[in-house]
Order: C-alpha cells, then structure tokens, then sequence
C-alpha cells in the first residue's frame, strides 16, 4: 500500500516515468528575442522570433517522447540546420517549480511554463481536407505536410517535408477558442512580417474528434479546413 501510494504521488508531481511533465507551452527570454516551445501529443516545437521588431528568427521540430527525465525523439524540421533533419536526439531535462531545465554544453537554459495544454485545442494537428472551387478536397499529409502544434493558448503552424528538410514557412503566436470562434494573435511570421501584431477571427467546431476551420484568411479569401490529430 505504501509503495502504490508513494508511487501515486511521483506521478502527480511529474516525476513517475510515464508522466508527460512537460506537456504544455513555455517561453524564455532572450537578449534580443524570444522563444517558446511547445510539446504536445508527443511532438514539439520551438520557435524564435522579435515581436517589436517583426522579426522571424528560426524554428525546428519533430517528435518528442518523454522517459525517465529525458526527451528524446527525431527532428522533422529546423530552419538553422537543415542537415539536423531526420535525426534523432536526446535531452536530459529537470523542473524546478515552474522552470524547465534542460542542461547541455555546460549551460542551463531556462524556461518558464505558460500552460499545460489541458485546455483549448491542443494537440498535434494535420491538415487533412481543404475546400477548393466549393467541394471539400481531400489531402493526406506524409513526408510533406502542414501541422498545428497548439498548447492550451499557443499556437504555431509550419509547411514542412520531414524527409528532405524543406521548408515552406510558419506562424504563430497566442490564441483563443470560446463560443465557437477560434481566434489567432500573430507574433511571428516567416513569409510576410506585416502580418506580426494581427488578430484573426474563424468558426472553428469540433465534429468526430476533427476541428473544422473557416472563415476569411488575412487576404479576404474564403477557407474551409478539416484537420486531423491522428
């Protein structure tokens, strides 16, 4: 009984082995910029950017498991080293309160959690159906594909081909989710910084564990998108 209980209590605190403690946005500052990551149904992503300065920096990706205090997984996508791409990684990690620690090199860097992902739409989202000429097409992501890793307020998407490393660009920032309307606040974007500091409004409903998306795009185009967790 003691053992169960002990056992019980190493999971709440996020240390038991098949916790998921770092389920959740998080963010640290910078000198000259700002960067969040987000790990989520077993993915991450982190990205740098300057919001005063409209100014995109770098982003990378790919899975992350998490087991006995390390993250491990392989990178999908890394605008700074493409070469990285299909690799696979492992990082020691440690909490401190809020702070998340992941020592490498010699050096601690901090981040602070901003949510747990047990809100909103978080998950791991792949675009699997758009609305072209009034009839929904269907499209099936693999190597090539456009995800939405969102948190419990964060969000970031990337067009990305996991097996070559290309790049076809991403966007992010903070959202919302009420009463039907989804609702996203850009702080980065890698095509078009006049985008950073614009808010965008859509429908967004949840029908068979698929999240349907649409409205106007920032350019006055209709969309319609289906996207998929699975």
């Amino acid at each position: 009984m003691k053992s169960l209980i002990y056992l019980l209590i190493l999971s709440l605190m996020g240390f038991y082995s098949n916790a998921q403690p770092l389920q959740g946005a998080w963010k640290r500052n910078l000198d000259t910029a700002i960067q969040t990551l987000t790990i989520v149904d077993n993915y991450f992503s982190v990205a740098t950017f300057h919001v005063q300065d409209k100014k995109f920096i770098n982003t990378s990706g790919g899975t992350a498991l998490q087991e006995n205090g390390e993250l491990k997984g392989k990178i999908e996508f890394n605008t700074a080293d493409r070469s990285a791409v299909t690799k696979n990684y492992v990082l020691a990690f440690q909490q401190q309160g809020t702070k998340l620690i992941f020592p490498y090199s010699g050096i601690a860097v901090g981040w602070e959690r901003l949510d747990d992902a047990q809100q909103g739409l978080s998950g791991n989202w792949k675009i699997i159906g758009r609305e072209q000429d009034g009839k929904m097409a269907e499209m099936r992501p693999g190597a090539r594909k456009t995800i939405k890793i969102l948190s419990g307020t964060r969000f970031q998407w990337a067009a990305i081909n996991s097996e070559t490393g290309d790049f076809f660009g991403t966007g992010g920032g903070f959202y919302t989710f009420e009463n039907g309307k989804y609702t996203e606040h850009i702080e980065f974007f890698s095509r078009d910084a006049t985008r950073v500091g614009a808010s965008l409004s859509f429908n967004g409903e949840l029908k068979e564990g698929n999240w349907h998306h649409s409205g106007l795009s920032s350019k006055g185009d209709r969309i319609y998108e289906i996207w998929s967790r699975k």
